[in-house]
């Protein structure tokens, strides 16, 4: 079996990220790559900087205009709206294997949980309920097909049970009903309008050329998986199961399995020192050039500032593992009880995630508001430092901010060189 050393491991996953090396382009075309290589991206409503998912973007193409990113969506439609790894803007060319969680999920297989136990009798309860207000889903569908995309509000609700819940979404049945009839794709986000989703029809909405082949199970979780390791650069079968379609890779030793019989994985142990990293660990066969070429020396970092829900660090069980970096977000936290803030970024610097920034973007006054700096342990150097600058002298390009305060609390070594 093949050993690298674990500064290779984490210097192959940044780079299969598209965070190391040069940048893609801030096109449409760009910003497709980089999606089709990470698989997913992630949407979350918090926006105290930017919307998570064009943050990722920028850590990999730098500043880019966000209409770029629209017209992939709503207009060239090669991205839409969907559940991955969560709720997240996901690869039309994927369609299949999104199509085939879809399907399970109409026969009460997997829900939340993936396909589980637990996720059955999840998928069960809704289906049971979707049945009960049939009435509610009928009259939805017959309104976006005769008036086409709509708002949420457009709709009334005609539900004869309302949705229960402990969560935020208990009695909202309209919006409800259409979530789940996203989740078995009888409708898709086909826009957006003064920030509310537009519902439009999915055999109206995909383009012409989406691929609609329905390939067997097996055969889907393989791709699924290929494309989850691609995305890691190097992984174990847990890093590949929590990752892209969590939870749903279906008897994924034996597709991890086939894969390598064939040839398209790689087995590798991955050294630390004296130490070996728990497990049997595998880089994709497409990726093997790309490795001999980082461990000769071949490899050009960069310093970027990373969403919370960045697909490098979303899986925080593997952050730990590969960076020796426990990250928490405090969004939840109460403020006296923050140690690195509400939306603390880390900063990847070459092969480490060496620091946190907390920023706070005011759109009224195009400000940028650095309220936090913590560097971690041992990363302190002058060099971390201005590289750190510099990274956020490009997220405020991005963000349009005309000034960057740095009015929050900043570690006194770094103080003058981030110029606060």
């Amino acid at each position: 079996m093949r050993s690298i050393s674990a500064t290779t491991a984490r210097r192959l996953a940044i780079t299969r990220q598209r965070l190391a090396g040069g940048s893609a382009r801030p096109t449409p075309d760009g910003i497709l790559d980089v999606a089709r290589d990470l698989g997913f991206l992630q949407l979350d409503p918090t926006n105290v900087v930017a919307p998570s998912h064009r943050l990722v973007v920028f850590s990999r193409v730098g500043p880019f205009q966000a209409r770029h990113l629209e017209t992939l969506l709503w207009d060239e439609r090669r991205l839409f709206e969907s559940w991955a790894h969560a709720a997240s803007i996901v690869v039309t060319e994927h369609y299949p294997i999104h199509h085939w969680i879809m399907r399970r999920m109409a026969t009460g297989k997997g829900y939340w949980h993936g396909f589980t136990a637990s996720g059955d009798r999840q998928a069960q309860r809704v289906l049971a309920w979707m049945k009960a207000n049939d009435a509610l889903r009928r009259s939805i569908l017959r309104e976006i097909r005769q008036r086409g995309p709509l708002p949420s509000r457009a709709f009334e609700d005609q539900s004869t049970g309302a949705w229960r819940s402990s969560g935020w979404n208990n009695g909202r049945n309209v919006g409800m009903m259409l979530f789940y009839l996203q989740r078995l794709g009888k409708v898709m986000v086909a826009g957006r309008s003064g920030g509310q989703k537009l519902w439009d029809l999915s055999e109206r909405w995909l383009p012409d050329w989406t691929p609609t082949t329905r390939l067997g199970e097996s055969a889907i979780v393989r791709w699924a998986a290929e494309i989850s390791l691609r995305a890691l650069g190097v992984a174990t079968a847990a890093d590949i199961r929590e990752h892209f379609i969590r939870w749903k890779y279906v008897n994924l030793p034996a597709a991890l399995g086939f894969l390598e019989k064939q040839g398209r994985i790689v087995p590798v142990s991955v050294r630390d020192g004296d130490q070996l990293w728990p497990g049997t660990w595998y880089v994709h066969a497409d990726d093997l050039a790309l490795l001999d070429r980082i461990e000769a020396g071949d490899w050009s970092p960069r310093t970027t500032l990373l969403s919370p829900f960045d697909n490098l660090i979303i899986d925080r069980r593997r952050t730990r593992m590969i960076f020796g970096f426990d990250y928490t977000m405090e969004i939840y936290v109460p403020a006296a009880k923050r140690r690195y803030g509400y939306y603390a970024m880390p900063v990847l610097h070459e092969d480490r995630l060496v620091a946190r920034v907390d920023p706070a973007m005011n759109r009224e006054t195009k400000r940028l508001s650095i309220r936090r700096v913590t560097v971690e342990p041992g990363c302190d150097d002058p060099q971390v430092a201005r590289a750190t600058r510099e990274a956020i002298a490009g997220l405020a390009t991005f963000l349009e901010a005309s000034v960057i305060d740095y009015d929050g609390e900043i570690p006194s070594r770094w103080r003058r060189t981030l110029g606060g």
